[in-house]
């Protein structure tokens, strides 16, 4: 017996508690997309081995590697798609919940999505990713305890559980365009230095974050209101951590937000969101890049409504 799965990406538009003053740290704000996308076809094997034409081939060895030596049995996992690591689309999590959730179908473990990313651990600063391949759509997640997590990590260095998602919407149908330029993004020794450095942030900036979420974009989602929903996304570029992240790239993409609507997660991803021109926007993020002489992948892509197809 085999099993085929296909998984959202994501954009992560902002975390939203890095201050804690009230408890509580992280918090998260994203939405799954159509593409780009992770799928595997996966069948039971006697020892672990990945096959196809990959970008992330270790990533997805390490998973399984990690699963067959928790519950025994290997697994032979077919990549028949995924897409680059540490650009801000949340590879990672999804290339683990994919591998993760093969082994869980083969072997009859009847374990929650939730309990799959403990093992293969992920989701210990932002839910979104984790979210998304449960249901898709936009989602506010409510980061973690600080009796769970007192210090300010990323979710490669962090043993917190995935986060409770606290808001989860269909989102409208409008157009997306995705902007990669061919640069490393913050990860590893250089993400746990961001979060040393840039935390904690201020907490007037994580009230406005807050107001901005609860009263400006989760009832743009539910309205279809693109301006409103696009205004609350461009101030929060500005504010709290999200402004730390784009910091660390220069000027560079702050002059990209000209044309772009915000940076996901720690980049170098930049997104629009429109209703009208989606083309016009992807031929002038990739002209921008160029212009500078660094290679960029576009793609106009939409929100997907549910989350990973598990065949």
């Amino acid at each position: 017996m085999g099993v085929r799965i296909r998984t959202p990406s994501r954009i992560h538009i902002t975390l939203i508690d890095m201050n804690g003053s009230l408890g509580r740290v992280d918090g998260g704000v994203g939405l799954a997309l159509e593409e780009p996308y992770v799928e595997i076809v996966a069948e039971e094997s006697e020892d672990v081995i990945v096959e196809g034409d990959c970008l992330n081939r270790e990533r997805f060895t390490a998973v399984a590697k990690t699963l067959s030596s928790k519950f025994g049995g290997g697994i032979r996992v077919r990549v028949l798609s995924d897409y680059r690591a540490h650009v801000g689309l949340g590879s990672g999590t999804q290339i683990s919940l994919a591998v993760a959730k093969a082994f869980d179908a083969l072997y009859d473990l009847n374990m929650s999505v939730r309990e799959l990313a403990r093992i293969v651990g992920r989701g210990g600063t932002s839910g979104i990713g984790v979210a998304v391949f449960e249901r898709g759509g936009f989602v506010v997640d409510g980061g973690h305890s600080r009796r769970e997590k007192p210090d300010f990590l990323p979710s490669s260095v962090s043993n917190a559980s995935p986060a409770p998602t606290i808001a989860r919407l269909d989102f409208p149908d409008w157009k997306i365009v995705l902007a990669v330029p061919k640069l490393s993004g913050f990860y590893g020794r250089r993400e746990v230095d961001l979060f040393k450095k840039a935390c904690p942030v201020p907490v007037e900036d994580v009230r406005e974050i807050c107001h901005l979420v609860l009263m400006k974009m989760l009832p743009a989602v539910v309205e279809e209101d693109l301006d409103s929903f696009s205004f609350a996304v461009s101030r929060i570029q500005r504010l709290g951590f999200k402004r730390a992240e784009i910091d660390m790239y220069g000027d560079l993409i702050w002059n990209a937000l000209d044309v772009a609507l915000g940076m996901s997660s720690t980049g170098p991803c930049v997104y629009a969101v429109t209703d009208t021109d989606a083309k016009a926007i992807e031929r002038d993020l990739r002209k921008y890049f160029e212009e500078r002489g660094i290679e960029c992948d576009t793609l106009v892509t939409r929100a997907r409504n549910v989350g990973a197809s598990i065949d």
